[in-house]
């Protein structure tokens, strides 16, 4: 038998049981993690509705974030007007006063990469469990965690709507607090966060066939 011909040997097909806590493989007929007391449960695509219940949320939060304010500025207490700026006129205004670099990476940060997210996770919610090859497979857990890496990184209109209001609060003069699409958006980040954390990448691996197609075809 050459190694291509082989079969393709899984965890669960080995009788073990990975823990997601610490990542420990246990019997499969143990309940618990000895090492971190994490509570051993195999892999079920009906884990999947959690995922998409935390991306539904998500969803519907990601709306009104762009829809309504992210931030409000307030002038000699109104009486030289105020201002309401939603992300992709904020992006827009960005550009006006030449600052290109700061308004693609909120573009980016805000827009593109939430998109990304809500496609992504989709995705993987779809083909988890379903057949694949070997490198599919590494795919789909390569882009699993990319969706766990930028998670954090998708907070940054935010951060700078928080940092603005601690700073920018010069009484009469001027002010700045955020508007209710700040809300929104940290809650629609916060619920894609959890939706990819609901995610068990171990259902990525039951897809495989017991064989490679190479040595498949050489068998047949």
């Amino acid at each position: 038998m050459t190694p291509d011909s082989a079969p393709i040997l899984t965890a669960h097909r080995a009788g073990l049981l990975g823990c997601r806590s610490c990542g420990r493989v246990w019997p499969e007929g143990q309940e618990t993690c000895d090492r971190c007391g994490a509570d051993l449960v195999p892999p079920d695509r009906r884990g999947l509705q959690k995922v998409w219940a935390w991306w539904a949320a998500g969803l519907i939060m990601y709306v009104p974030a762009n829809l309504f304010p992210m931030m409000r500025t307030q002038t000699f207490a109104g009486l030289q007007g105020s201002s309401e700026a939603t992300i992709l006129e904020g992006v827009v205004e960005l550009m006006h006063y030449g600052n290109y670099d700061i308004a693609i990476i909120v573009f980016v940060a805000s827009v593109i990469v939430p998109m990304a997210k809500f496609l992504a996770i989709a995705w993987l919610a779809r083909v988890a469990g379903r057949p694949a090859t070997v490198e599919q497979a590494h795919t789909r857990l390569k882009i699993y965690e990319v969706v766990e890496f930028i998670g954090r990184w998708s907070m940054i209109d935010v951060f700078v709507v928080a940092i603005l209001s601690a700073l920018v609060q010069l009484g009469f003069v001027a002010s700045i607090h955020p508007g209710p699409a700040a809300v929104s958006f940290a809650l629609s980040v916060a619920f894609t966060m959890l939706s990819a954390q609901s995610f068990d990448p171990r259902l990525i691996w039951r897809g495989l066939p017991l064989r490679s197609r190479t040595g498949t075809e050489g068998q047949d």
